[in-house]
């Protein structure tokens, strides 16, 4: 038995994989760097999101708080954004509606376009007649404007805001699962899936493993940009008396309630939660084009 002399060194332990964090943040710089205008948005989308989270906090009054001594008083302290026709602070409606308005939209584009997606993957990979039967019902769906859809749908089941939820998000389910369809078409064809195919992998195997990865980059490409399409919707629903029914406090209601305030609205009922809806919509567009950017190859070559 041989014992090692006490000053012969230890070998060094191996080099360790870079972690997570490191990734992930080595990721985010390099998104920086290429689409720069792209992530100043994404900070823009970050603060909105954080805005919708801590609005308790930020929001000056409560929103459905009536002061009948500032009825429909223009910008001015301590209403900097002025106050409805039935006194309640616009700044505080403002913060508090892009919750309902967010989270209408976050879940009916993860409900709608997960859906559409695991749709289109199924339909891409089987093919065949329930591929051709999926396409017709895809272009039946495609076949109405997006509200005018939701709107029907929104009607028939009642008011809520899951209603709006499930409204939107069926509109949204088409364009999943055409985008993703056509990945997989591309896909099933490659040597390593019918390498798998031919080892005997079930067909569950090969799509949770060989193809579904894949459609990853695609999905969060249509899931930023139609947050944008969503919260337009959710919006124009809310205004036309069929989204979410007051007094939740939404960007589309707010606009809504300002036509109740005289035969010509004041203007700052008009113009903030408009221009909150048009920023929140510029910020999410911006955001996909950039990731768009980053993840497809044939564009990451390009730069």
């Amino acid at each position: 038995m041989t014992t090692l002399d006490r000053d012969t060194p230890y070998p060094a332990p191996p080099a360790l994989a870079p972690s997570r964090w490191r990734r992930l943040g080595r990721g985010l710089r390099q998104f920086v760097r290429r689409s720069p205008l792209s992530a100043f948005w994404g900070c823009i989308a970050a603060l909105i999101l954080a805005m919708a989270v801590a609005a308790p906090l930020i929001a000056p009054y409560e929103p459905l708080k009536s002061d009948f001594r500032r009825m429909t008083k223009p910008p001015e302290a301590p209403h900097y954004f002025g106050t409805d026709q039935i006194g309640r602070d616009t700044l505080s409606r403002v913060v508090y509606g892009s919750r309902a308005s967010l989270a209408v939209a976050f879940g009916a584009v993860l409900f709608g376009t997960t859906l559409g997606s695991l749709w289109g993957l199924a339909s891409g990979y089987f093919g065949g007649r329930f591929d051709i039967a999926s396409q017709r019902v895809i272009e039946f769906l495609q076949s109405f404007p997006d509200l005018i859809l939701a709107m029907a749908i929104a009607m028939a089941l009642g008011a809520g805001i899951w209603t709006v939820i499930v409204a939107i998000a069926i509109t949204r389910i088409p364009f999943g699962g055409r985008v993703i369809r056509a990945v997989v078409l591309s896909l099933k064809e490659l040597s390593y899936v019918e390498a798998a195919r031919g080892l005997g992998a079930s067909h569950l195997r090969i799509m949770a493993r060989h193809i579904l990865p894949q459609c990853i980059a695609p999905y969060l490409i249509l899931a930023t940009t139609h947050l944008g399409v969503a919260i337009i919707i959710e919006a124009a629903l809310g205004f036309l008396g069929v989204g979410i029914p007051p007094p939740t406090p939404t960007w589309g209601n707010m606009l809504a309630d300002s036509l109740n305030a005289g035969l010509v609205p004041p203007w700052w009922l008009v113009l903030f939660p408009g221009l909150a809806i048009t920023i929140t919509v510029l910020a999410f567009n911006l955001l996909g084009d950039g990731i768009r950017d980053i993840l497809d190859p044939r564009l990451r070559r390009a730069v």
